[in-house]
């Protein structure tokens, strides 16, 4: 089956405000994420991509406007089931506000039971998201071979909870897992079971030199800014 690529888009607005996007339109790449989307040609160049899928976002969708242009031949989609959490009442509030709202502590340590009010539960956001990934795995193997290479563009929660379900990992564990803005995370799936080859890699360890203010031990819901 194929090997797929999940590049979490590059650093957005609303990653820099301390904002939790969701679904809010409008919310675009900031400076660093335009140059992220831009290097994203360079890194992927020695491999041959059978499709691009992406959330329908504006921040997914411009990630990959880069690599479209760099190879006008790729086809381009998009899927719903790929896009970001539906956060619900907590969209568009600010991270440091919700850190004191009594269900954080259950998205931080039983996300399995989290629902977000007026939104999804993190059990649905990996469902739908585990069910796009195997219905792309066949419709790429039918139409490029076993061997093909395909790309994701998705967001923070979405890309942990598929490495967790690929690693078997219970969803109350996928906190555990980061991946930076614009990072690659790649899984090769076979009949019997997947292999991740790569986890959010970004060819820059900035990000893990020692920050002026230590960190409080918690996921940032939605995925972290990364590098200063």
């Amino acid at each position: 089956m194929p090997t797929l690529l999940l590049v979490r888009h590059g650093r957005s607005t609303a990653n820099t405000e301390g904002l939790l996007a969701g679904w809010t339109p409008g919310v675009h790449l900031d400076d660093r994420g335009t140059a992220q989307a831009a290097a994203l040609p360079g890194r992927l160049a020695p491999l041959p991509l059978a499709e691009v899928v992406t959330s329908p976002l504006d921040r997914c969708r411009e990630t990959v406007a880069p690599l479209l242009q760099a190879r006008p031949g790729l086809t381009h989609h998009t899927d719903e089931r790929i896009g970001e959490c539906h956060y619900g009442d907590w969209t568009g509030r600010k991270l440091a506000e919700l850190k004191d709202e009594p269900l954080m502590e259950v998205v931080q340590a039983h996300p399995s039971a989290a629902a977000f009010p007026g939104g999804e539960s993190m059990r649905a956001m990996q469902t739908r998201a585990a069910e796009a990934v195997r219905e792309w795995n066949a419709r790429v193997e039918r139409d490029h071979g076993p061997d093909a290479v395909y790309l994701m563009c998705s967001h923070g929660d979405i890309i942990k909870s598929l490495v967790a379900d690929a690693l078997g990992l219970h969803l109350d564990l996928f906190q555990r897992i980061s991946v930076e803005p614009c990072s690659i995370t790649a899984i090769r799936y076979t009949r019997l079971r997947p292999f991740l080859l790569r986890l959010g890699d970004t060819g820059d360890f900035a990000s893990l030199a020692p920050r002026e203010e230590p960190s409080a031990g918690d996921a940032t819901v939605g995925g972290d800014a990364g590098a200063p």
